[in-house]
C-alpha cells in the first residue's frame, strides 16, 4: 500500500519509523537527487545523534557560488539567474566540504562533480572507486534499506516515470533480493519540472512504498551551463568525428569536447563542404589517415546513427535534431540480424519503425533548454528514446549479450581524460597523491566494450597540455603516480594535434605515436625518456612536422572558420547573456595571459598603461564601475584591458 504525503517533515518521520535501526539511503547520481526530501531527511538526523545514517550516492550537484575576485563577481549573478535564487542546496554537500558532518552521518559516494572534493577530507576517506556496473552490487552488500528518488507523474498521476534516473535504481532492487535481503523502502519525490519519459522508464504507484508531493514552488531542474568551445576541444572533436562510421553506434560524454564532437557531426551531415574545410585547415591530408579509412568516414549519414549512452545530453539533443542519430534498434535478434545484413522486408521495416528506439540512455543531465526539449518531444521522437538501466548500456551481457552485439555495430565510445602517458595509460579520475577528482563511472565499462566487440573503437580525447603557474604542462606524460584505464587496453587516443591508433601496437610505436599528438615543447623529454627506457631506438628523429604542434599554429588554420562562424563559441547553444559572452571570453583570455607568475606581472604592467574606452555595462555587470579601493581599480583595469583584447573576436562573431 503507497502512502502519500505533502509535507516533507511527515515523509521523514515516516521513513525513520519505517525502517529500524541504522538507516541506509540510496539516492540516484545527479538530477533524480530528491533534494528538498534529503535535506529533511539529514536535517532529522542531525537532530537524533543516537541514530547512525550512511547516504550512498554520487553527483552530488551544487551549484558554484559568487565571490569578491573577477571569477567571483561574474559566477553570482548568473548563478542566481541561471540556478533560481530557490535552487534548493544540499546540506550534506556543504557540511562535507567543510568536513563537518558529525560522526553518526556518513556519505559515501562513487562519483564526485569534478574537483568539488578535493581538499574534504571527508569527501575523500568516503569515497568509493567503483565501475558504474558495479556500484548495484556494493549498495546490497552495504544493506541499503530506503531507496529515494525524484520522479516524474503522468496527467492524472496513476503512473510515475524514473526518468532522469534508470541507471540504478531497478539494480538496486534486485541486486538486494538476490542476496536475501528485504526489499527496501523506495521513495518517490514528485517533481512538476521534471520531463516525462516512458517505456521502460516508467512505472506504476504499487512500485513505491511512499510518494512524496511538496509544495510549490517547485524550483528549476539543475542546468548544466554550457561553456565556449576553445580552438583546442573543436580540433579533438572534428578529428574524432572522422572516426564515426555511418550505421554506426555512438557513446560521448559531457563537456566542451563533447559539444565539439556533435557539432562536427552534425556539420558534417547537414553541410559536407563546410565540415570538410575545417578538417583541410587541420591537416590537408586526413582523408587518407590509415584509421579514419579503416574505421572512419567523412560523408554525410545515409543511414544514420544509433546513440547508445550512459549518459544523454545537450549534444544528443543537438544529433536527433538535425537527424544524424536515426538508426532504430528493437529487442529481436533475428529482426537485427537481417536489418544488419540489409535484407529486412517491408514488414521488418514496418516493425522497426514501429517498435525501435534510437537513443538509449541510463541518466540524463543538460541545460534548462535540453530539459524543455524532453518535455515538448513530439510523440514519435519520445517513443525513439528509451531510458535503461545502467547494465544494459554500459555492458555487453546486461540483457542479452548477442542482441546487443548486433545493436552496437560499428559502436564508437568517445570519453575524456585528464592525462594520458606515452605507453598509452589514462589518468581520468584522480592525482598522484591518491585524491579523486571525479569517478570511475563508466568509462571503463566503454573502453572494455571497444575491445570486447571487434568492430568497435574506443578513443579517450584530452587537450594536450595545460597552463600553469609555471607555463604550459604536457597532459601526455612519460608516467604518473595514478592511472584509471591501464595500458594494455590501449586503443586511440585523441588531442588537438591529431590521432594516435595505438590497439595493439608495440610500446616502441605507441610512444612514437602518443608523442605525435603531444605538444611540441613536450616532444624532447617524452622521447628522451622513452630512449633511457629503452623503450626507443637511440637513432630515431622527430620529423619537422611534429613542430607545429603549437596553440598559435592551431590558432592561425581556424581563425578563418571562426570569423565565417563555421566554428562558434557556442555550438549547441548559450546559458550566458551577450554581454555575459564578452566578459567570459575576456576573463577566459586574462586568465590564460596570468597564467604564469611572468605573465601575471606583464599583464598588470599592460593594464596599468592601457588607455583603451570604458566598457561602462561591462564594469557595471561585474561591480566594478565604482571601485572603491586599490584592489577593486587594479581589477576594473585588468577587465578594461582584457575586454578590449578580445573586442575584435567579439565584434566579428557578433557581425557574423
Amino acid at each position: 500500500m503507497t502512502v502519500h504525503f505533502d509535507d516533507l517533515a511527515e515523509a521523514t518521520r515516516h521513513i525513520r519509523q519505517s525502517v529500524a535501526g541504522v538507516l541506509r539511503i540510496g539516492a540516484p547520481l545527479g538530477l533524480g537527487k530528491p533534494h528538498r526530501l534529503l535535506n529533511a531527511i539529514y536535517d532529522a538526523a542531525l537532530a537524533e545523534p543516537a541514530r547512525p545514517m550512511t547516504l550512498y550516492t554520487a553527483l552530488s550537484l551544487d551549484p558554484p557560488s559568487g565571490g569578491d575576485d573577477l571569477e567571483g563577481r561574474f559566477i553570482g549573478p548568473f548563478a542566481a539567474r541561471h540556478f533560481g535564487e530557490d535552487f534548493v542546496r544540499l546540506g550534506y554537500v556543504d557540511a562535507m566540504r567543510r568536513d563537518a558532518l558529525p560522526a553518526h552521518i556518513a556519505v559515501e559516494e562513487f562519483y564526485m562533480q569534478s574537483g568539488a572534493m578535493l581538499g574534504s577530507s571527508q569527501a575523500q576517506r568516503r569515497y568509493a572507486s567503483l565501475n558504474y556496473t558495479h556500484v548495484a552490487r556494493a549498495l546490497a552488500d552495504r544493506g541499503v534499506n530506503v531507496l529515494v528518488q525524484k520522479v516524474a507523474a503522468n496527467e492524472d498521476g496513476t503512473r510515475f516515470s524514473l526518468s532522469s534516473n534508470t541507471d540504478l535504481t531497478f539494480d538496486t532492487i534486485d541486486a538486494l533480493l538476490a542476496a536475501g535481503r528485504p526489499r527496501p523502502l523506495v521513495v518517490g519525490e514528485i517533481d512538476p519540472e521534471l520531463p516525462w519519459l516512458g517505456g521502460t522508464a516508467a512505472v506504476d504507484t504499487a512500485f513505491f512504498d511512499v510518494l512524496v508531493v511538496p509544495p510549490p514552488p517547485y524550483p528549476k531542474l539543475f542546468g548544466l551551463p554550457r561553456q565556449p568551445v576553445s580552438d583546442a576541444d573543436y580540433a579533438i572533436g572534428f578529428y574524432a568525428s572522422t572516426l564515426v562510421r555511418d550505421g554506426g553506434t555512438l557513446q560521448i560524454g559531457i563537456g566542451a569536447l563533447a559539444d565539439a564532437l556533435c557539432h562536427a557531426l552534425a556539420l558534417r551531415h547537414t553541410d559536407n563542404a563546410a565540415y570538410r574545410r575545417v578538417l583541410h585547415a587541420l591537416d590537408p591530408a586526413l582523408a587518407t589517415h590509415p584509421t579514419v579509412v579503416a574505421s572512419g568516414g567523412l560523408d554525410a549519414f545515409d543511414i544514420g546513427l544509433y546513440g547508445c549512452s550512459e549518459m544523454i545530453n545537450e549534444g544528443f539533443k543537438r544529433l536527433v535534431e538535425v537527424g544524424v542519430i536515426r538508426r532504430k534498434v528493437v529487442d529481436k535478434a533475428a529482426l537485427m540480424q537481417r536489418a544488419n545484413a540489409g535484407t529486412t522486408s517491408a514488414l521488418d521495416d514496418e516493425l522497426i519503425e514501429r517498435d525501435g528506439e534510437f537513443l538509449h540512455g541510463a541518466f540524463y543531465l543538460g541545460s534548462p533548454d535540453f530539459y524543455a526539449w524532453l518535455r515538448d518531444l513530439d510523440p514519435g521522437t519520445r517513443r525513439g528514446i528509451g531510458m535503461k538501466r545502467v547494465g544494459q548500456v554500459n555492458e555487453l551481457f546486461g540483457l542479452d549479450e548477442g542482441l546487443e552485439r548486433l545493436q552496437r555495430r560499428d559502436a564508437r565510445f568517445f570519453n575524456s581524460c585528464m592525462m594520458a602517458t606515452a605507453l598509452g595509460a589514462a589518468v581520468s579520475d584522480g592525482l598522484d597523491d591518491g585524491r579523486v577528482v571525479s569517478g570511475v563511472g563508466g568509462q571503463y565499462n566503454f573502453v572494455a566494450m571497444g575491445h570486447a566487440l571487434p568492430d568497435a573503437r574506443s578513443a579517450l580525447l584530452l587537450r594536450a597540455a595545460r597552463p600553469t603557474a609555471d607555463g604550459r604542462e604536457s597532459n601526455i606524460r612519460w608516467n604518473y603516480g595514478h592511472i584509471t584505464i591501464p595500458r594494455h587496453l590501449r586503443d586511440l587516443y585523441i588531442t588537438e594535434y591529431g590521432i594516435a591508433d595505438i590497439r595493439g601496437a608495440t610500446d616502441e610505436d605507441c610512444v612514437i605515436a602518443m608523442t605525435r599528438i603531444a605538444e611540441a615543447d613536450a616532444q624532447t623529454e617524452l622521447l628522451a625518456r622513452a630512449r633511457d627506457a629503452r623503450k626507443l631506438d637511440p637513432g630515431f628523429v622527430a620529423p619537422g612536422a611534429w613542430t607545429r604542434n603549437t596553440p598559435q599554429h592551431l590558432r592561425d588554420a581556424l581563425a578563418p572558420l571562426r570569423r565565417d562562424g563555421t566554428l562558434p563559441d557556442y555550438p549547441l547553444g548559450s546559458d550566458f547573456e551577450p554581454l555575459e559572452q564578452r566578459l567570459l571570453q575576456a576573463l577566459s583570455w586574462l586568465k590564460g595571459e596570468t597564467a604564469t607568475r611572468r605573465g601575471k606581472l606583464r599583464t598588470i604592467v599592460a593594464a596599468l598603461r592601457h588607455g583603451g574606452a570604458r566598457d561602462l555595462p561591462a564594469l557595471q555587470r561585474m561591480a566594478l564601475d565604482a571601485p572603491a579601493s586599490l584592489r577593486e581599480r587594479l581589477m576594473a583595469r585588468l577587465l578594461g584591458f582584457a575586454l578590449d583584447r578580445t573586442a575584435g573576436r567579439t565584434r566579428a562573431a557578433a557581425a557574423e
